[in-house]
């Protein structure tokens, strides 16, 4: 599937490997608003594995007890979750749902263990979780430092230039949903509309009816540094 050589991730792996991961993996597709794991669940074998995203797009978020939703990322085509639960097999800290009409393609828990006895397959997810350690780490700096505008601004240079997504070029068009961003700061839709209002006075964006393009990728580098 010449989208997951696309990945940069999956694209580092030896040729070998990439094919024996796909070798092993099945099909499963989800319809829009299906959910494939809950908040809570806990570690199945015969449910958990290391899913590819082939088509559509999946959400992860928390809930909170007063029903508050928290986007944490959205995973979109050619790139791999679940290789936490496998490893860790505590019980699930977010809920999983598809954005979309979803095709996945999923390595059991049983073949994904199998996989990690090959040192070059084993590397590739320790780097694969180092990474994403780091950019958790730069979301709480973000929080902890920088005003709602960088905030705001970063985020949409994460969502344009791929680091969400893997991605190997710039996304200029964002399609992800102003909800959906706002969900992903913590921050309410009115909030997150004032600032993405006076990212457009500036020349950064431009709103277009369900999506944000980036009109000066360079300026919105900058606004993303606090300058």
């Amino acid at each position: 599937m010449q989208v997951f050589f696309d990945n940069p991730w999956f694209g580092s792996l030896p040729r070998e490997v990439a094919d024996a991961l796909l070798a092993c993996a099945r099909p499963l597709r989800l319809a829009q608003g299906e959910v494939l794991f809950r908040q809570g669940d806990s570690f199945k074998e015969s449910r958990d594995g290391f899913f590819g995203v082939a088509k559509g797009a999946i959400k992860f978020f928390v809930i909170h007890p007063d029903g508050n939703e928290a986007i944490l990322t959205i995973i979109e085509p050619g790139n791999w979750f679940g290789e936490v639960m496998l490893l860790a097999r505590h019980p699930r800290t977010t809920t999983t749902v598809a954005m979309e009409d979803t095709e996945l393609v999923v390595v059991s828990a049983e073949d994904f263990e199998a996989m990690m006895q090959n040192a070059a397959f084993a590397q590739a997810i320790a780097v694969m979780e180092a990474r994403r350690l780091l950019g958790v780490f730069g979301l709480l700096a973000d929080i902890a430092l920088r005003s709602t505008r960088t905030r705001v601004a970063r985020r949409l240079l994460m969502l344009a230039r791929g680091d969400l997504t893997q991605s190997r070029s710039d996304h200029p068009v964002i399609g992800t949903s102003q909800d959906n961003i706002a969900m992903m700061l913590g921050v309410s839709r009115t909030t997150l509309n004032k600032e993405l209002q006076g990212l457009a006075k500036m020349g950064v964006i431009e709103l277009r009816y369900g999506k944000i393009e980036v009109k000066d990728m360079g300026l919105l580098v900058e606004t993303s540094n606090g300058v």
